[in-house]
């Protein structure tokens, strides 16, 4: 059980494109690809601070400069259209501190405190893509009931809002649910949304069952709470150990009606998935 706060409003309307991307298990395990790197060193993020700290009044509200991401991300094979256009219309660069505004639309993370980070949009598009691919969405054209884990500083948790029915949002630090909840009462979500302080390994089975389940961190495996909270027709995508043991992978799981079916998808760093509440 965690503390709870809620937004309500009404479901948005998507017809999703879906991509091909995933490769199984044994395929992906003999390819080295590139890591993804959505938790750039703090470091390095704050020496780019230094470099580059905005000024008041750059303009990045306009939908100009939030399209110029979206290009990008067209250009990355980012092909789903309910994922770009939700991703159009959030401002990522109030989800930072003002130092870093000036970073929020480049294809990099940001230290968000507590030795967090805000993902690059490649990566929340990506793992939102794969999301649009399970048996539900496909089929009702959104992502249904959604589990996020990790809310961190509520960016992604937005973005889900305009894909999805309700949102349910897990975070374990206390102090990065309080930024989520400041962060998102100044937007008018389109869906029901209930910000969770409390333990994401968990889940959150009283509003469960799931049509999708996303995690912003990465243990050894999925844990079995998020796979008994899945729906029938719904996917995970989540950030786990590669199956040979060196570092981490996408895996989605999609809950078939007579057990589950595992893929691994492309390599990521994340951080690391932890019980507990602090």
């Amino acid at each position: 059980m965690g503390q709870e706060r809620a937004v309500s409003g009404d479901p948005p309307r998507q017809r999703p494109r879906f991509p091909a991307g995933l490769q199984p298990a044994a395929a992906a395990a003999e390819r080295r690809p590139q890591p993804l790197r959505p938790q750039r060193p703090l470091a390095e993020a704050a020496r780019d601070a230094q470099r580059r700290t905005a000024p008041t009044g750059l303009g990045l509200d306009t939908a100009a400069v939030r399209q110029r991401m979206i290009v990008r991300l067209r250009a990355d094979g980012i092909s789903c259209a309910p994922v770009l256009q939700a991703m159009s219309h959030v401002p990522r660069h109030v989800f930072v501190d003002s130092a870093l505004a000036a970073q929020a639309y480049e294809d990099t993370s940001l230290p968000i405190g507590l030795g967090q980070t805000i993902s690059k949009p490649s990566v929340v598009a990506r793992m939102l893509e794969w999301l649009m691919l399970g048996d539900t969405a496909r089929a009702q054209g959104h992502l249904g009931r959604v589990l996020e884990v990790g809310t961190g500083c509520g960016y992604q948790t937005a973005v889900l809002c305009a894909l999805a029915t309700s949102v349910v949002s897990v975070e374990r630090l206390l102090a990065l649910h309080e930024l989520a909840c400041r962060h998102l009462s100044h937007f008018q979500l389109p869906v029901p949304c209930t910000l969770v302080a409390g333990d994401g390994m968990l889940g959150h089975a009283e509003a469960g069952p799931f049509d999708s389940i996303i995690a912003a961190a990465g243990g050894e495996d999925i844990p079995l709470a998020w796979m008994e909270q899945l729906a029938v027709g719904g996917r995970i995508v989540a950030p786990a150990r590669a199956p040979n043991g060196l570092g981490q992978v996408l895996i989605v799981v999609d809950r078939l009606k007579d057990g589950w079916r595992r893929t691994v998808g492309e390599a990521v760093q994340f951080v690391p998935l932890k019980s507990g509440v602090a």
